[in-house]
């Protein structure tokens, strides 16, 4: 789904969803931890990544990667990564 913007992908976190992505060739997962506050999750498994496991970002921290982020598949709840459906 090339046309989804980050319009669609606020509105799926406001709802819920938790979003996963490739970002600077890591896999991430971000969900909503609060209004104005997300959760960034590091899943790719890399012993040199100088990246942090967990990140707590804003809303305009996560508007300025968007444009950036690959691979962007979502799910609700709490499930294994092998349930996300793509979206890109």
């Amino acid at each position: 789904m090339e046309d989804y913007t980050f319009e669609m992908m606020y509105e799926d976190l406001r709802n819920g969803y938790q979003i996963y992505y490739t970002y600077v060739r890591n896999r991430y997962l971000l969900f909503r931890t609060a209004k104005n506050c997300y959760t960034q999750k590091l899943i790719t498994e890399n012993s040199k990544s100088p990246h942090p496991k967990t990140t707590m970002l804003t809303l305009k921290r996560v508007k300025e990667i968007f444009p950036f982020m690959e691979n962007i598949e979502y799910r609700i709840g709490l499930s294994d990564e092998d349930d996300a459906k793509p979206l890109i």
